[in-house]
Formats: structure tokens, C-alpha cells, sequence
């Protein structure tokens, strides 16, 4: 699949610190990467409605972690999916009558039109299912012949299942009482964890299924649905989690550093594709999980399901600059949960102006705190609200004293400007 260009990263002078995170499993600040390579592996879109502001938020995030990572000095590889074949994006598909291809193209196309305006860097492996069936299939059928995984009997055609009224022949489950550290990514109790699988996509309910946690690996083909070979499993379509296990493997090798995402992915997404990385390797997933926070509109969260999206595509169309909405997403640190609003972004428009103002001339007070002061808060958690004060200081101070020789540093602006589009990923 082919990503979008990448920006230009200015080069600064010297070297940041190691890289902190927050660590959703033991809610301890660790390092994200201790060794000269980072890897990174952040769950992608559904293509059927992209991109919402959480998507935006969520990808701007991991994008300030990278920038961190690139400026300590650390080689980067990233990688992320498409789910370019889902239920969801199935029955939007079904509802709109538009080719579900076709819609997850124009999405896709969409999405990269987006990460490319907020100056994101794109995946060095970015993966859609649909690509990746092959290695997924051989991954399932490794996981059923170590007992790791069982076929759920289906009723035939009840089922509209094609190909085989054989119950042997069903849909493929993860048995997760092969994995003796199910549980250890989100540390959720069991009423809790049922819950949420039942409001995430999962199917708690299924008859026959040996846990009601367990979750789907591979579909046998229904009728009206997308199919692919799945050799010894059948024709049929893979499972949600699944795809990223896979894909994160082949894409970094296991154990990699991060897996990101949004924070409603800890549980079952997460947790889910960490144990099946384990159980197809003997190994581990990744060593740290970070999750954006949820944005919201109107004191509910931003989702596709609810319909209450705020959408990069429609901002831009509108004249907003990339930038502000760019800036407006820094101001919120990246684990809380916080409102879209239009006081925000006006605010962040503001921001913006008032930055590039205090830019314009060719010297300007001196600029080595703001490199220092921006470097250390985005190694701190990504504190991108403090980065911005850093900013907004020495624009203050640039404004105030105006053209008095006395206190202008020829050059400092230059250092600003290659600070904030590095760092923080605004072009001014």
C-alpha cells in the first residue's frame, strides 16, 4: 500500500533526551525505546469514514513521538495497517450502496490527503488487510495446528455460510487459556473485560464458543460477503485483532517498542492482538502500550458510530489551516480525553498568526531556551502544552521589543522556526 510524502524535518543542533511515555499496562513512566533503534507500531483507520479529529489527534500524537525519537539521535521504524475489510466498513458500504472497495479507496485516498496536510510522518510499512491475508492465513493455521486456536461449529446454510454444511468446518477462535499473560495488557477483571468486548465488536454470546472472551480469528464466508483462500481454514475473511498481530510482526520482528493507538484500543484490541503475537512466536508484543485520549464534541465522544464527527477534510475545505488544526490538537496532552471545540480552534488560529508574526523579522530575542525547553517537553510524555508555552513566551518577547537592536539575535527566528517544524510538526 502506498503511503503519502514525507515532510522535511529541519536538523537541529545537538541532541535530545531520552524519550518517556506513559505505559497503559503498569501506568509507570518508562523509556520508550532504550536502545539505538525504536520501533513503533500504531493501529490505522477503518476506511469508511476518515478522518475525524480522534484519528487526527491520535496520529499527531505518535507523530511528536517519532520527531522526539528522530531528535535523540534514535533510527525510527514505523509501521501501521489499513482495516480495509470490516464489518463496519461493510454495512456503510451496504447502506450507502457503494462498493465496499470503492469506498475504502476514497477513504484511504482521503486519509492520506489529511495526514500529509498536518505534516504527519507517514509509515515506513503501512499494511491493509486485504495484502496481508496470506500471512494472516498461514498465522491462523498455525495457531489451530498448536491447539492454540478451534474451530466454532456453525449450523450451515442458517448461517448463510458457503462452501461446507460440515459443523468441523466453522469459524477459527483464539483459545486464550493457552496464553497464561491474557490479561496482563489492560489488567482488567473479567465482568469488566466482557463488557467490553461485547460493546467493541466482540461476540461474548456465541454459542459454542469455549470462552466467551475468546475472540475471532478467521470467518468463514457468508453469503453478500468478501472472501478470500484461507487454505486449510476455508474460504472466508480474517478476524479484527489478528490483522495487527501479524502485521506488526512481519513489518518490526517481536518484541518491538510501542504499540499505540486510541485509548478505547487497551481492551480487547490490544490485549487481544498482544496475546496472539505471543502465542505465534513464544515471544512478546510490544514492550510499552501508549493510548491518545478520546476527543470529544458536545461532551461525548467523537465516533463514527454516534455520527458526531468533526472531519480534517471538512476543516480544510473550509479555508482552516492544517496548522492551526495541528495546533489546536497540541494544546490537549495526548493521554487526556477533551472536547473539540470551535473557542479551541480559534484560539489555535490565533496562535498560529501571532507565531508567525513574531517570525517575520530577521532577528529576534535569544532563541537557545526555546530548543532547550521544547526538547525537554516533548521527551517528557510528549507534553506538548508545555512546548507551546515555550513557544508563546518568545513570541511575546519578540513582539514586545519590536525593532530595538539592543535585544534582537540575529538568526533567532531561523532557530524557532526549524525548532517547532522538527519538534512539534508546524510549519510556520
Amino acid at each position: 500500500m502506498f503511503t503519502w510524502p514525507a515532510p522535511a524535518i529541519p536538523a537541529l543542533p545537538g541532541r535530545g533526551g531520552p524519550v518517556r511515555v506513559r505505559d497503559a499496562s503498569s501506568g509507570r513512566l518508562v523509556v520508550a525505546a532504550p536502545g539505538e533503534n525504536a520501533t513503533l507500531y500504531v493501529c490505522g483507520i477503518t476506511p469508511y469514514d476518515a478522518t475525524h479529529l480522534g484519528h487526527a489527534a491520535t496520529y499527531v500524537a505518535f507523530d511528536v513521538l517519532q520527531r522526539a525519537w528522530r531528535d535523540a539521535g534514535q533510527r525510527v521504524t514505523f509501521a501501521s495497517n489499513v482495516t480495509d475489510v470490516d464489518d463496519p466498513l461493510l454495512e456503510r458500504a451496504t447502506a450507502t450502496g457503494v462498493d465496499w472497495r470503492l469506498l475504502a479507496d476514497e477513504q484511504i485516498a482521503l486519509y492520506r490527503e489529511d495526514m500529509t496536510a498536518l505534516g504527519v510522518i507517514p509509515p515506513d510499512v503501512w499494511s491493509g488487510v486485504v495484502e496481508s491475508v496470506p500471512a494472516i492465513v498461514a498465522a491462523v493455521e498455525k495457531l489451530l495446528s498448536s491447539g492454540a486456536a478451534y474451530r466454532v461449529p456453525f449450523e450451515g446454510s442458517r448461517e448463510g455460510v458457503i462452501g461446507s454444511d460440515e459443523p468441523e468446518d466453522g469459524d477459527v477462535y483464539a483459545d486464550l487459556s493457552a496464553d497464561p499473560a491474557f490479561g496482563s495488557v489492560a489488567g482488567l477483571d473479567a465482568a469488566t473485560m466482557t463488557d467490553l468486548a461485547r460493546e467493541r465488536g466482540g461476540d461474548p454470546d456465541r454459542p459454542g464458543k469455549r470462552s466467551p472472551l475468546d475472540p475471532l480469528l478467521w470467518r468463514r464466508e457468508r453469503v453478500g460477503e468478501p472472501a478470500w483462500d484461507g487454505g486449510l481454514l476455508g474460504r472466508g475473511r480474517p478476524g479484527w485483532h489478528v490483522e495487527c498481530a501479524v502485521i506488526a510482526r512481519d513489518a518490526l520482528g517481536l518484541p518491538f517498542d510501542v504499540q499505540g493507538g486510541g485509548s478505547d484500543l487497551l481492551f480487547p484490541h490490544h490485549e487481544m492482538s498482544t496475546s496472539h503475537a505471543r502465542l505465534l512466536d513464544s515471544g512478546e508484543g510490544a514492550r510499552v502500550h501508549v493510548h491518545a485520549g478520546m476527543v470529544g464534541l458536545d461532551g461525548e465522544k467523537m465516533s463514527k458510530s454516534r455520527g458526531n464527527l468533526v472531519l480534517v477534510s471538512t476543516l480544510r475545505a473550509a479555508g482552516v489551516d492544517p496548522m492551526a488544526v495541528r495546533l489546536a490538537i497540541l494544546a490537549h496532552r495526548y493521554r487526556d480525553d477533551w472536547d473539540w471545540t470551535d473557542e479551541g480552534l480559534s484560539s489555535a488560529r490565533t496562535r498560529l498568526a501571532t507565531w508567525r508574526r513574531a517570525l517575520s523579522g530577521n532577528g529576534g530575542p535569544d532563541a537557545s531556551g526555546v530548543l532547550t525547553g521544547v526538547r525537554a517537553a516533548v521527551a517528557d510524555d510528549l507534553d506538548t502544552p508545555r512546548a507551546l508555552e515555550v513557544v508563546d513566551e518568545w513570541a511575546a518577547r519578540s513582539i514586545a521589543v519590536g525593532d530595538d537592536e539592543s535585544e534582537l539575535v540575529e538568526g533567532a527566528p531561523g532557530v524557532v522556526a526549524r525548532t517547532v517544524d522538527a519538534l512539534l510538526g508546524v510549519r510556520l
